[in-house]
């Protein structure tokens, strides 16, 4: 099999791979690019391998009067830049020791080490520059099954890297066949090594359960995290119950898919410390439960608080009833947001003064927002 993508074809890249056959060393893509195009989707990073060592490709880049950058010099990444484009080039590479998160390596000239410390079969796959697929470890028949699978011994990969439990549910949320079951082994290695995720930094746990709950129907797969104990290792007292509800009804307003709306869902203790969310998200949460607990329509929610956080509250609490949100409910978000209050403080008599000015005007803001904005200037006034 090989791949047609235009970005294999450029000039740019068959000079890099003219550049190491020329030096007597293997250059593959690897990983992500080779595995998107099979399936014809985005390819975002064009990561590559290399039979050369990190001294190898620097002494190839000096000749070539290429920019180079040793981003990664320690386990064997080098970033090669030509023009605007960049390439991570990684020597091939096998474990040595594994500490369920770091591991030490050695360099390798075999393509088989390499695709051995690799998570998943379909992560081992890779492409020459004419687009030749080269699959060691047999992954482009799991790839074209939508099945993803640990490369080997499922408990061995994992407690090499403790990140990969996630991993292995991020892949299956964008990449597997929903309609299939969970790989067995990978389940039944998950469910004995969740205590792993504790070594785990909370910044790296949120990073990918942001990207698990960013695909376009994650239920069966925080489903399963929850089934196995991982969910409340993550975000203790959360649950997926509310998730397939708020999927469906996303799509039934044409909202794209919202991971953190979708994390709101899923309730449990303090988001902001176990998953390391920034200050921008916190306040979003904080917002959609003081929303919330003020019990107000969708127009008034979004005057007081915006249309993001009258949109969450609308579908977030629809679908925990499981019912559809209120009819009508875009537009009276649209007309929240854009309602602007009539009177202003120059408006009011000159005997109010201090403290009596505020409070008057929360009172016919408070007024005039139940009126469903309708009361003129006239009438607020005339009621003071």
């Amino acid at each position: 099999m090989k791949l047609t993508a235009d970005w294999i074809f450029t000039d740019t890249v068959q000079r890099l791979f003219a550049a190491f056959e020329q030096s007597g060393h293997q250059l593959l893509f690897v990983g992500g690019c080779v595995r998107n195009a099979l399936m014809d989707r985005a390819v975002a990073d064009l990561d590559m391998s290399t039979s050369a060592t990190p001294d190898d490709v620097i002494g190839l880049c000096k000749r070539e009067r290429l920019k180079f950058i040793p981003t990664g010099l320690d386990h064997g990444t080098i970033t090669v830049m030509i023009g605007r484009q960049s390439f991570e080039i990684t020597s091939f590479r096998k474990d040595v020791e594994t500490h369920g998160r770091r591991a030490v390596v050695a360099f390798s000239k075999d393509i088989n080490d390499d695709a051995m410390r690799r998570d998943f079969t379909m992560n081992a796959l890779y492409a020459d520059g004419a687009g030749q697929i080269i699959d060691p470890l047999n992954g482009l028949d799991d790839l074209q099954a939508r099945k993803v699978r640990f490369i080997a011994n499922a408990q061995d990969r994992i407690r090499e890297d403790y990140l990969r439990i996630l991993r292995y549910f991020r892949f299956h949320a964008w990449y597997a066949d929903q309609d299939e079951g969970m790989d067995p082994e990978a389940m039944a290695a998950i469910a004995q090594n969740v205590d792993g995720l504790s070594l785990i930094s909370k910044e790296r746990i949120g990073a990918e359960m942001r990207k698990i709950l960013s695909a376009p129907d994650p239920l069966r797969t925080v489903a399963a995290m929850e089934h196995s104990g991982v969910l409340n290792q993550i975000l203790p007292g959360s649950s997926a119950r509310g998730l397939g509800p708020l999927t469906h009804l996303e799509s039934t307003v044409s909202s794209e898919p919202d991971w953190q709306r979708r994390l709101i869902v899923l309730g449990g203790e303090d988001h902001a410390k176990h998953l390391r969310l920034s200050n921008v998200e916190t306040k979003r949460i904080a917002a959609f439960h003081t929303a919330s607990d003020r019990g107000l329509g969708a127009a008034a929610t979004a005057y007081y608080f915006g249309a993001e956080t009258a949109l969450d509250v609308a579908l977030i609490m629809a679908a925990s009833l499981e019912t559809p949100p209120a009819h009508g409910v875009l537009d009276d978000i649209a007309k929240g947001t854009q309602a602007q209050f009539p009177v202003r403080a120059s408006d009011l008599p000159n005997t109010l003064v201090g403290k009596d000015i505020g409070d008057t005007l929360k009172r016919l803001e408070q007024a005039w927002v139940a009126s469903g904005f309708a009361l003129s200037k006239d009438a607020l006034l005339a009621d003071v």
